[in-house]
């Protein structure tokens, strides 16, 4: 043969062992990919079968091993399941996602601090999968570590704004521990995510409105008007929203259907989740300005539920709350202060009370009104002799119309919250129309809206033919 015959027999022998190597390979990929493919259809019988097969022939073959793992606990035998992974692991621990397949197991296995292991373990390999992060996030929270699992959950959203599970995890983590408005943002967030078609255009153009996006707010409140035509409160808000059609004042049928929907719940959420002072404030705007025994006719103008009416108790000698819900008056009634409690709009029920009262009062009230020159007006007209008024309102800076989103019409705004803002000189000018002066005037912080301060002034003005009080 030669030797050149002898070098082309052990050439065609080495070329068909790699051959035969490369078919092999070929054969055990195809059988794991289609035993994957089984899995990820959740055609478990197959999948473990073919699993199987491929270990069969590859013992060594890593990924095998551990979707096994995976599909072991899957099918209710975590422990042999589990068993593999780690074997998986202990020959090739440089995966990030199998430390996080393992750690989802044990979390499913309520093994909370062994699962934060794998997590931490995972994102030392990798810190970029927001997903990582909410698992981690999740562990930590069932190991009783809030504080951890508050800080994965926002890493996992700074990669990723739009992560559905984190908004959502970190919503209700924040809401347990009674932070109700930081809640309510990622709360909002997770709403808008689709599909819609099952939820309300009310709480979604709320959530909008939550987040600051507002032109998506008057298209959602549009919707919700176009559902319910008759709907004041979806009419109102869509005003709000989209600067059209903005009444002078907010109309009777939203400020009744508002109320009388919030009034169980009304005191709670004012007080404790917007930490509102209207009664500290109240009792700000008077001290020193009215004698200090009951002997006062006093208007507890838009009363709501009568947070103010103790303040106002020591001065009356008849104290009168006026509002248009009749929700708001039947939690009213519970307070023994009131003398009297009517149902009516405030500034047609002034009109008719002549000379009545010796003071006014309208905390959170004069925000429903845009046009204020009826109501002080009305309010002059109601007061006695050397009466006062005292008010708060919401203060709009004009200047910041073009950031806002808002549109002012003489001096007031109905902002997108559906209040009205108004400008300090507009409301000078609305006294001074109206015959008062103005004895007291107080910068306030209102309320908390989503964690920011709401500001505003605290008035306490004089009919100007009454005889002056001394402030000194």
């Amino acid at each position: 043969m030669g030797y050149h015959g002898i070098e082309l027999l052990g050439f065609i022998h080495r070329l068909f062992l790699v051959s035969t190597l490369r078919i092999a390979t070929l054969t055990t990929d195809a059988l794991f990919a289609s035993a994957l493919e089984a899995h990820e259809q959740g055609t478990l019988a197959l999948a473990l079968k073919g699993y199987r097969e491929v270990l069969a022939q590859c013992p060594a073959h890593i990924q095998a091993r551990h979707h096994l793992g995976i599909l072991l606990h899957q099918m209710g035998r975590s422990g042999e399941g589990i068993d593999l992974i780690l074997e998986a692991l202990q020959a090739d621990s440089s995966q990030a996602s199998r430390f996080n397949d393992l750690g989802n197991i044990l979390c499913a296995l309520n093994q909370h601090d062994k699962a934060v292991s794998m997590f931490d373990l995972a994102l030392q390999l990798d810190p970029s999968p927001p997903m990582f992060w909410n698992n981690l996030g999740v562990a930590l929270w069932q190991s009783q570590q809030p504080q951890r699992a508050e800080a994965a959950f926002l890493n996992a959203l700074q990669r990723d704004p739009n992560n559905f599970p984190a908004t959502q995890h970190l919503a209700t983590l924040l809401g347990s521990q009674a932070r109700e408005e930081e809640a309510s943002y990622y709360a909002c967030k997770a709403y808008l995510y689709p599909p819609f078609q099952e939820k309300s255009p009310r709480l979604l153009g709320i959530a909008c409105y939550r987040l600051g996006l507002i032109e998506q707010a008057a298209q959602w409140y549009r919707e919700w008007l176009a559902q319910e035509p008759d709907n004041a409160i979806a009419r109102h808000y869509l005003a709000a929203c989209s600067q059209m059609e903005v009444p002078a004042q907010a109309p009777d049928s939203f400020v009744v259907r508002l109320f009388d929907e919030m009034a169980n719940e009304f005191d709670h959420k004012l007080v404790t989740c917007l930490d509102y002072h209207g009664p500290e404030l109240a009792r700000t705007l008077i001290t020193g300005l009215v004698a200090e025994a009951p002997s006062l006719v006093i208007l507890d103008g838009g009363c709501g539920t009568g947070l103010c009416a103790p303040v106002l108790a020591p001065y009356a000698r008849h104290l009168v709350g006026v509002d248009l819900s009749s929700g708001m008056l039947e939690k009213a009634r519970a307070h023994p202060c009131y003398h009297q409690l009517v149902q009516a709009e405030l500034t047609h029920y002034l009109s008719t009370s002549p000379l009545r009262f010796d003071l006014i009062l309208l905390m959170e009230t004069i925000i429903y009104f845009g046009d204020l020159i009826p109501l002080l007006q009305a309010a002059a007209g109601a007061l006695a002799p050397s009466g006062l008024l005292a008010f708060t309102v919401e203060i709009w800076k004009p200047e910041q119309q073009s950031t806002s989103g808002q549109s002012g019409h003489k001096g007031y705004t109905l902002s997108p919250s559906g209040r009205y803002c108004h400008a300090s000189d507009y409301l000078e000018q609305c006294l001074e129309e109206a015959g008062f002066e103005v004895v007291r005037r107080l910068p306030v912080i209102l309320r908390k809206e989503f964690c920011q301060e709401v500001v505003g002034l605290g008035i306490t003005a004089q009919r100007r033919d009454s005889q002056p009080f001394s402030t000194a």
